[in-house]
């Protein structure tokens, strides 16, 4: 095609021109606290297990893997638990593939998809990628959202679906199950809550799992990336009613998850206790993380995450770029007076928090202490 130089040139779809890819920097840097990773290494022993079950998968790659991926399906419904088996589970290539999936059967032209802003980006990105129309509903403050102003948003948008994020990203805010039951009950539609940091939360925290039951319009997403450390696999999944996992075959791509991802995420479900032991290390850095995010003078919000959302950042561009020239890769999300921060290694953690202290303590004013002297 002759004079085509950039995306302008091209004949788009009408809902994607003027958009850009989605993307956070990937820099190579001794300290990356951006994209909320598990920073964590995979134990040895997991790591043999896996490899072995690569080794054995690779013997038979030259036939299609098991499209229904029924030892996968199998294994998450015994980690999940709450009475789910294999047909309560639909998984895909990382969580944004289960969603977008969810948004090709249930979405598309003429169809619209609730979320509440801000959340995670991702949603607005796979809705115009399904041309489907989004919505960003209104939160309350500190980025709650109780079950009245959900339900408030609900009769004033009328959505065919609704994406809650539990806890939120980019926020960390909890998310409670009054508030899950509330918009189901508002709705006729679809409604999704994406838990993919729910191992997270303080010990004993009930999951929209237990909301299943009685609701097969309710959809509960989950993750292999985050506490599992499997970022780099790309495993994500969904538990629901049988039906839904019917609807999304009829968009899902024929042998969509190869032999390799389904034996890799076998392996590491079978040690799913060695994978989450690092979990109680990870919410120890985030808690510690707010404790001295607050002594240095910030504003961290409460998390439930693997991650803290600090403001009182009086200019975070040039906050995220002297942490960058220490080799310390951070997020600005876009919300004005913040940044956010994954919880690290203890090292990593510690890290960070020194560099952000040497850049000295904001004040009132919005300058810091250091600046201010200069």
């Amino acid at each position: 095609m002759e004079g085509v130089t950039s995306l302008d040139d091209l004949p788009l779809r009408t809902n994607l021109q003027g958009l850009t890819p989605y993307g956070a920097p990937q820099l190579h840097v001794p300290v990356a606290l951006n994209v909320n990773e598990n920073t964590h290494a995979i134990p040895d022993a997991v790591v043999r297990d896996i490899l072995a079950g690569l080794a054995d998968a690779i013997r038979s790659v030259n036939r299609y893997p098991d499209r229904e991926f029924t030892a996968l399906r199998e294994a998450l419904a015994q980690y999940l638990g709450h009475g789910l088996a294999a047909e309560n589970i639909w998984a895909a290539n990382g969580s944004n593939e289960v969603l977008q999936q969810v948004l090709q059967a249930f979405g598309g032209p003429g169809r619209s998809l609730l979320g509440f802003a801000p959340t995670y980006s991702m949603y607005s990105i796979l809705a115009s990628g399904t041309d489907t129309t989004w919505i960003p509903g209104a939160r309350d403050a500190d980025y709650e959202l109780s079950p009245a102003t959900a339900v408030r948003e609900i009769a004033r948008t009328s959505p065919d679906i609704v994406f809650l994020c539990s806890p939120n990203n980019p926020t960390g805010t909890p998310l409670s199950l009054e508030t899950i039951a509330a918009v189901y009950d508002a709705t006729d539609g679809i409604v999704v809550v994406d838990e993919a940091y729910a191992e997270f939360a303080p010990v004993g925290t009930p999951s929209a799992l237990t909301l299943l039951p009685g609701r097969e319009r309710l959809l509960v997403s989950r993750t292999m990336s985050k506490a599992f450390a499997f970022a780099g696999a790309r495993v994500g999944y969904l538990a629901a009613d049988p039906a839904v996992t019917d609807a999304l075959r009829l968009v899902r791509l024929p042998y969509h998850l190869s032999a390799l991802t389904q034996a890799a995420a076998n392996a590491a479900l079978a040690h799913s206790a060695e994978m989450l032991a690092m979990v109680d290390d990870i919410r120890a850095q985030r808690d510690r993380l707010v404790v001295e995010l607050a002594r240095l003078g910030y504003a961290p919000h409460q998390s439930w995450s693997n991650f803290v959302l600090f403001g009182g950042v009086a200019d975070p561009q040039e906050t995220f770029t002297a942490l960058l020239a220490e080799g310390i890769l951070i997020r600005d999300v876009g919300i004005p007076g913040h940044l956010r921060v994954t919880a690290g290694t203890e090292k990593e953690t510690s890290l960070f928090l020194d560099a952000l202290a040497r850049l000295g303590r904001p004040d009132r004013s919005g300058q810091t202490e250091t600046a201010r002297a200069e």
